[in-house]
């Protein structure tokens, strides 16, 4: 039977200039019962206060997806990439051996809200990578990020695919797993399923040869990944 993640269980981080929402275990919210699922590490709503931003710090061996949902990102790397991320736009660092970067607020007057995406590759030292891309949506889902850079999307290193759903007010829509994973999380907006109702920030996990039907009460925006079997 899925799993329920409910956005009100999620870890809480008020640090004054950011707040963050962590699905699962992050930092200092530490959390043995959601570590994960599959591949997927993390998934963080973060807030970022006009300004302010995350100082430069280091990653590796990680793939992480920023999807901004409000505002603007400002984007500087070791490899000397520097970018804006609007809304609307998804960006992907593959961190390979080691990559520095920092993320900033690029509005001095108004709040950014990206949703922070870790998941882990296929395999360590891969060539540090930088994509992003404004995708528009095409369907109910949309792809963002691939293994093979399907459509316009951005190509992972790893078996596992992102997509963005977009549901109106009454539409229906199965996900289904076959003999992989899914993950959903819901980022606006509420749909019924035969089991109970999800709210924003509410997120559901499939194992292999389950599915679910949703159904929109309201305009609705989600990810849904497709993920190797954990």
């Amino acid at each position: 039977m899925p799993s329920i993640r409910r956005g009100s269980q999620r870890g809480q981080v008020n640090l004054g200039w950011l707040q963050s929402l962590h699905t699962f275990s992050f930092g200092h919210y530490y959390d043995p019962e959601h570590m994960g699922f599959s591949v997927l590490r993390v998934i963080n709503d973060d807030t970022v206060a006009p300004g302010m931003g995350f100082d430069t710090h280091g990653h590796r061996d990680m793939e992480i997806i920023s999807y901004v949902l409000q505002g603007a990102l400002e984007h500087k790397d070791s490899k000397g990439n520097h970018h804006i991320i609007p809304a609307g736009e998804v960006q992907l660092m593959s961190a390979g051996t080691g990559i520095a970067h920092s993320e900033y607020n690029y509005f001095a007057t108004e709040p950014t809200r990206f949703l922070q995406i870790w998941i882990r590759p296929d395999a360590k030292g891969l060539s540090p990578g930088y994509a992003q891309a404004s995708i528009k949506q095409n369907g109910a889902l949309t792809p963002l990020v691939t293994p093979d850079g399907n459509g316009d999307s951005l190509m992972i290193h790893q078996d596992a695919s992102l997509y963005r759903l977009q549901l109106s007010a009454g539409d229906t829509i199965t996900l289904s797993t076959q003999n992989r994973w899914g993950y959903l999380h819901l980022i606006e907006g509420a749909a019924q399923t035969t089991q109970t109702q999800l709210d924003s920030g509410d997120a559901m996990g499939l194992t292999a040869q389950e599915s679910v039907t949703l159904t929109a009460k309201s305009p609705l925006e989600a990810l849904w990944f497709e993920l190797p079997p954990g």
